[in-house]
């Protein structure tokens, strides 16, 4: 099974971000705009688990509850394309300034490296929004709009377990602990 975790964004958010996408990359060869329900912030990406995971994994998550809870001023932030070099996404880059949502998923990531077979490896964490996935051959735009000034709370953190097919992911809510 492949799994993430991610906090998931209040519907305004989403829908507002996909408005923003529709405008900033239009139609056509332009990078596949996502659904505003597949809209999250990944937290940890687990990669490939037994299903036996699962379950140790929703109890760290609703342990984390109180951490959950106080993801509460979360603010979009600039559009970036990820990575940089040879962009694979486009995404809205989600500020943090009371630090709550880099507090939450260090203690995830330390509780998952306790219980699983996993490595969160060395990359900085980079909150973001995942907004369009580039196709091949396609070009980046060269100037975008500014991003709607939202603040929010996350509603939920969730385990996602990831299906990969030629229409793009499709996600699956495998356990949930409430914002």
């Amino acid at each position: 099974m492949r799994l993430f975790l991610a906090a998931e964004l209040p519907d305004r958010v989403s829908d507002e971000l996909a408005q923003w996408t529709r405008a900033a990359v239009g139609r056509g060869e332009q990078p596949r705009r996502l659904d505003p329900a597949a809209m999250h912030l990944t937290l940890c990406f687990l990669g490939e688990q037994p299903p036996s995971a699962v379950a140790p994994i929703a109890r760290a998550l609703g342990e984390s509850a109180e951490l959950v809870a106080a993801v509460a001023d979360l603010r979009l932030g600039a559009p970036v394309w990820l990575p940089p070099q040879r962009p694979r996404v486009l995404a809205v880059a989600v500020g943090d300034p009371d630090g709550a949502l880099g507090a939450l998923r260090e203690a995830l990531v330390a509780q998952l490296a306790a219980i699983l077979a996993w490595d969160p490896g060395r990359e900085r964490f980079r909150a973001h929004v995942t907004v369009a996935r580039m196709r091949p051959g396609s070009q980046r735009a060269r100037e975008l709009p500014p991003t709607p000034p939202l603040r929010f709370a996350v509603t939920a953190a969730t385990l996602f377990r990831s299906t990969l097919d030629p229409g793009g992911a499709r996600y699956e809510a495998l356990a949930s602990t409430p914002g």
